[in-house]
């Protein structure tokens, strides 16, 4: 199709500009109501999943929650979903299936499960965190079933996905991404495309292994200023303000200072996930010291039964390493 006129005058490319300008707001806008007409299956309604399908079905999505047990169901309901407990039944109608699981084994139970109920040309996204090998071969039994896959972990904690402000770190095609973008946007704020299938989470875990030194540093810096007679509140609001300032020390500083450790990031998760970042780097022949440590330090608090407290109950063994709790 050409916007040029036929005479080529400069009139006739402006107006072919502002013509072609239409066009293509148009465009962008169909693909959006074909995102927003979505039928979605979603499959993991824990912490994070619930709220980042109540917030696809706030936005206009036909969301059905996959659940196991009633009170899952009266959630679900709760937050605006359809519920069902067959995730093949919910898969064979959905142009979108999305997991949002707590590891790479839940993850490839489930595809079982979807992969011969699929609808052709649906998209498959993972927004779990799992290892990014398995994620590839994941992706490559979806395509052979006529689908296609992307891997779109998230980071924000429970209130990122709350407030759908999470960041989504997203691997797949050009293609795939563009089509679901604005479904994305629905749940976060942050939506960046970072390389083929298997990036997405070969960048999450980076990212992980940044918020849990991250949290681990916080927590010896409180340990220090509580070892000097510091005004911790005080304390911590001007080093946030500098060059030391970071989301997790603005997101989990009152809770550090109050001690309520409710979860918004489980630790055994985090454990998980850095696990992940430890054969990751292995593969490779990588020496991550700082890395090797704080994942010790997870996994200690893990082991002696923490693991159900957030991840910034670092604070806890900091604390107590050095007799001040």
């Amino acid at each position: 199709m050409s916007f040029w006129g036929r005479d080529g005058s400069s009139d006739a490319l402006r107006w072919s500009s502002i013509g072609c300008r239409s066009v293509v707001r148009q465009w962008i806008s169909h693909r959006r109501e074909e995102c927003r007409m979505a039928k979605i299956a979603f499959i993991g309604l824990g912490i994070m999943g619930l709220p980042m399908a109540r917030n696809l079905a706030r936005a206009g999505h036909a969301v059905t929650g996959i659940v196991r047990s009633d009170a899952a169901a009266e959630r679900a309901a709760q937050a605006g979903l359809a519920v069902v407990r067959d995730v093949a039944a919910a898969t064979a109608d959905a142009d979108v299936v999305i997991t949002m699981l707590p590891d790479t084994l839940d993850v490839e139970s489930v595809v079982d499960q979807v992969v011969p109920a699929l609808k052709p040309g649906a998209v498959v996204i993972d927004m779990s965190t799992i290892d990014a090998e398995a994620t590839r071969a994941l992706a490559s039994r979806v395509s052979a079933a006529g689908g296609r896959y992307l891997d779109a972990p998230v980071s924000g904690g429970e209130a990122g996905a709350v407030d759908a402000v999470l960041s989504i770190m997203v691997g797949g095609s050009d293609d795939d991404v563009a089509d679901v973008r604005s479904l994305l946007e629905d749940m976060g704020r942050t939506i960046v495309h970072v390389g083929p299938v298997g990036a997405g989470q070969v960048v999450k875990a980076a990212n992980q292994l940044i918020v849990a030194g991250n949290i681990q540093l916080v927590a010896e810096a409180i340990v220090l200023l509580q070892s000097q007679g510091a005004q911790l509140t005080a304390a911590l609001e001007v080093i946030g303000g500098g060059l030391a300032g970071s989301t997790v020390l603005e997101r989990k500083r009152d809770a550090m200072l109050d001690h309520q450790f409710d979860p918004g990031f489980r630790l055994a998760l985090h454990a998980k996930d850095l696990g992940i970042v430890e054969r990751t780097a292995g593969s490779d022949g990588l020496s991550l010291p700082l890395t090797a440590a704080v994942t010790q330090l997870v996994r200690a608090l893990v082991a002696r039964g923490d693991g159900g407290l957030d991840h910034s109950a670092l604070l806890k063994l900091a604390e107590e390493m050095n007799g001040s709790r």
